[in-house]
């Protein structure tokens, strides 16, 4: 798209996270659309347009503010994750069978007698589900 573009053109997009995913992005693909003598607009956010001084100042200092919020949440739900992990609590998917029910597929595995995909069939769970289970 930015190779398309030709003097006097105006690059306009819905809202400006379509454009780039950080300030750094931002400042150089607005640089490249610059040095094309071409303009920047976004519909959602109309401070964000450089075709006017005031825009591209605005559109510097806001990004910057939005790219700091953002780091301040990753930290922010870091110290979450940190806090929850120390009270015990288990973060991510939980097991799809009970202690009982790995114990028994164990066994069941271990004995031979049927197939890992017979065993998985019988508790509702992919084969490889069992075949990760470890002693």
């Amino acid at each position: 798209m930015l190779d398309a573009l030709d003097e006097g053109d105006v690059l306009l997009v819905t809202r400006l996270d379509r454009l780039a995913r950080s300030t750094r992005d931002l400042l150089n693909t607005l640089a490249l659309i610059a040095d094309k003598r071409a303009g920047f607009r976004s519909l959602g956010d109309t401070w964000a347009d450089t075709t006017t001084a005031h825009g591209r100042l605005m559109l510097t200092v806001l990004a910057g503010l939005a790219e700091f919020e953002r780091e301040l949440i990753r930290a922010r739900t870091g110290e979450g994750r940190a806090r929850a992990k120390a009270r015990g609590v288990k973060l991510g998917r939980k097991f799809k069978l009970t202690p009982h029910q790995r114990k028994e597929a164990m066994a069941r595995r271990e004995s031979g007698k049927e197939s890992q995909t017979e065993i998985a069939r019988s508790y509702n769970v992919s084969h490889s589900t069992i075949s990760r289970l470890s002693i």
